[in-house]
């Protein structure tokens, strides 16, 4: 075994005693447990006709048993595709064509449905749902003993798909030193140990579940409750054993709704986590009330892991995602040039986070000539090099030949009364090109004085930045991780201006 291979960062360290794995309804799994269930699964894997280099694309629900098959293709040197139980057969079909696994391991009640595409595309499928199914059978009746492949980091570990909201999803190649080295620098800057249990409530297909929670935890040596979904009694019930949880921002919100939650987390527990998506305003304000604690942020993405986060203890930094984490730098690039401080700009990254490009789409490496990946977001750097992200460089809007950066009107929006939540966004208008629009979510949206609200921005924002339109509704649409759905809503809204060209008196002047 070299230490190229993610198995060495994650288990090499601990003890077979150490508790690896709490499972709420059922024995919790020591590390030689789960190194056990590992080494069977990677000689199931074999057994599958897997070897190293091959992709093994996997869809089926949380269980700990989809983590020991995940660690089974890093043990074998396979590349690990993880998809999303939400996605449709035609999305499936879409992502296997373009991967091209050797096994696709799915629920057995779906190993029929996609049959034709087996037969298309050559690959094995096997059934597992926890213990049960023919790769359960598989693993049972394999011996231990597989050998751990040796790899340099370089090698990739993971085969993660962006979301496509701007075209076809591109696969991202994230390598074993990528995974490790994001693990040890998370577990330091957050101050991980032993002695630390994590609440998993996250979903186990994606990276911030599978990958970024699991690992950081288990590389710190620290023991993962790990429970089924997200349901806030259940959550609730485990966290008084734990002393951190990573979530997204819907599950703060969610725990917030429930009388016990301050007493949930008066004892141990130390460190609460939010990623994935923006954390409202309100959110860490009402928590911090509660509990007594900020949430801290932390910010990656699918090519790049995670590149900052908040450390512990940290103040006045609420709303920010923090500092590069020890050996990744990022800067901002905006018509000026390129910075690492005080400039708001396009963010770029570079060092161990990074991945290695695209699954077969060199034409589309977003990289620029001196090596840096170029992220997406729009970022603002301050003198201290704490990093804030404004949204995506898609998401700005254009408005009279004016950037509108939606976070910043956001963020004037969570500081009104009677807004819990809010998302900005840009939809067509004759004469301005973009006209910025806002919907909010409010506990009184039948009575949500609209008005009012923009005549409160207007002492908070220059007057460009104030949203023609502000929508009340009763929830937002977001997705499962909490990102708020904002192609939907450009979509629904997109004709709210549609008949301002026919309005007398109208013009283009800028307010």
């Amino acid at each position: 075994m070299t230490s190229g291979n993610l198995i060495h960062a994650l288990y090499g360290h601990r003890t077979s005693l150490d508790p690896a794995f709490v499972l709420p309804d059922g024995p919790s799994l020591s590390t030689g447990e789960v190194l056990t269930a590992i080494d069977k699964a990677a000689a199931a894997l074999t057994a599958c006709g897997v070897k190293a280099g091959d992709r093994v694309s996997v869809r089926v629900g949380k269980c700990v048993e989809a983590v020991f098959l995940a660690h089974a293709c890093f043990k074998a040197g396979a590349i690990l595709h993880p998809m999303n139980t939400a996605y449709t057969s035609r999305e499936v079909e879409a992502l296997l064509a373009d991967a091209r696994p050797v096994l696709f391991v799915c629920d057995p009640d779906e190993t029929a449905a996609f049959g034709a595409t087996a037969a298309r595309y050559g690959f094995r499928m096997e059934g597992l749902r926890g213990s049960r199914g023919s790769f359960a059978d598989l693993t049972r009746a394999s011996g231990p003993g597989a050998e751990t492949v040796d790899l340099p980091d370089d090698a990739p570990a993971a085969l993660l798909y962006t979301s496509g909201t701007t075209g076809r999803p591109k696969g991202a190649l994230i390598t074993h030193g990528n995974l490790a080295a994001s693990a040890r620098a998370l577990a330091e800057v957050w101050r991980l140990g032993g002695e630390d249990v994590l609440l998993h409530a996250l979903p186990a297909y994606h990276a911030h579940g599978l990958l970024t929670a699991i690992n950081v935890m288990l590389a710190a040596g620290g023991a993962i409750c790990f429970v089924p979904r997200f349901e806030a009694e259940a959550v609730l019930r485990e966290l008084p054993r734990c002393t951190v949880m990573m979530g997204v921002p819907t599950h703060y919100a969610r725990l917030l709704k429930e009388p016990g939650l301050g007493e949930a987390v008066s004892g141990a527990f130390r460190l609460a986590i939010s990623g994935s998506a923006p954390l409202p305003p309100d959110i860490a304000h009402r928590f911090r009330q509660v509990t007594g604690m900020e949430i801290i942020e932390r910010y990656g993405s699918t090519e790049a892991a995670i590149i900052t986060a908040i450390p512990p203890g940290t103040a006045g930094r609420r709303g920010w995602v923090g500092w590069p984490l020890p050996g990744v730098r990022a800067r901002v690039a905006n018509e000026n040039g390129r910075f690492e401080s005080a400039a708001t700009g396009v963010l770029e990254t570079r060092g161990h986070n990074v991945c290695a490009g695209y699954w077969n789409r060199p034409e589309e490496q977003a990289f620029t000539d001196d090596g840096w990946f170029v992220t997406g977001d729009v970022a603002e750097i301050d003198d201290a090099g704490c990093i804030r992200i404004l949204g995506r460089e898609t998401d700005v809007v254009i408005s009279g030949g004016l950037n509108v950066y939606p976070k910043e009107v956001e963020d004037a929006l969570d500081r009104a009364a009677g807004v819990a939540g809010s998302a900005v966004f840009g939809v067509p208008h004759p004469y301005f090109g973009e006209a910025v629009v806002a919907v909010v979510e409010s506990p009184t949206s039948a009575s949500f004085d609209e008005n009012a609200c923009i005549g409160y921005l207007k002492t908070e924002l220059a007057p460009y930045k104030v949203p023609k339109r502000i929508i009340a509704v009763d929830a937002i649409p977001r997705n499962e991780l909490g990102k708020v759905a904002k192609a939907a809503l450009r979509e629904t809204h997109g004709g709210l201006f549609a008949a301002e060209k026919d309005r007398p008196g109208t013009t283009g002047k800028a307010d």
